[in-house]
């Protein structure tokens, strides 16, 4: 009984969370950290994806200049994410 209780607790938070998060994005608000990219993080991670380098050589050959982060070393997740809107954006463009 407990358990369905806690269950059910859990949902409720769970969907005023997300309810609140579409309320701030409506408001113009962001989620999330700072982002740490920028263009120039971009243009050698596309020059060095195409020397057929991994992600994690990548992500050990970028520094980040900006913010609370700056002169560490983005996370090859952060690398992955950073190429794929890329590639996403280059895809939207280019169709017809």
């Amino acid at each position: 009984m407990l358990a369905a209780m806690s269950g059910m607790e859990h949902e409720y938070i769970r969907d005023r969370t997300l309810e609140g998060h579409e309320s701030a994005r409506k408001r113009g608000k962001t989620i999330g950290g700072a982002g740490v990219t920028d263009d120039d993080m971009l243009s050698m991670a596309l020059h060095l994806r195409n020397q057929e380098m991994s992600l994690r050589d990548i992500a050990k050959r970028l520094v980040i200049t900006t913010g609370a982060k700056k002169g560490q070393r983005p996370s090859p997740a952060t690398v992955m994410r950073m190429l794929r809107e890329h590639d996403e954006r280059t895809a939207a463009v280019s169709a017809p």
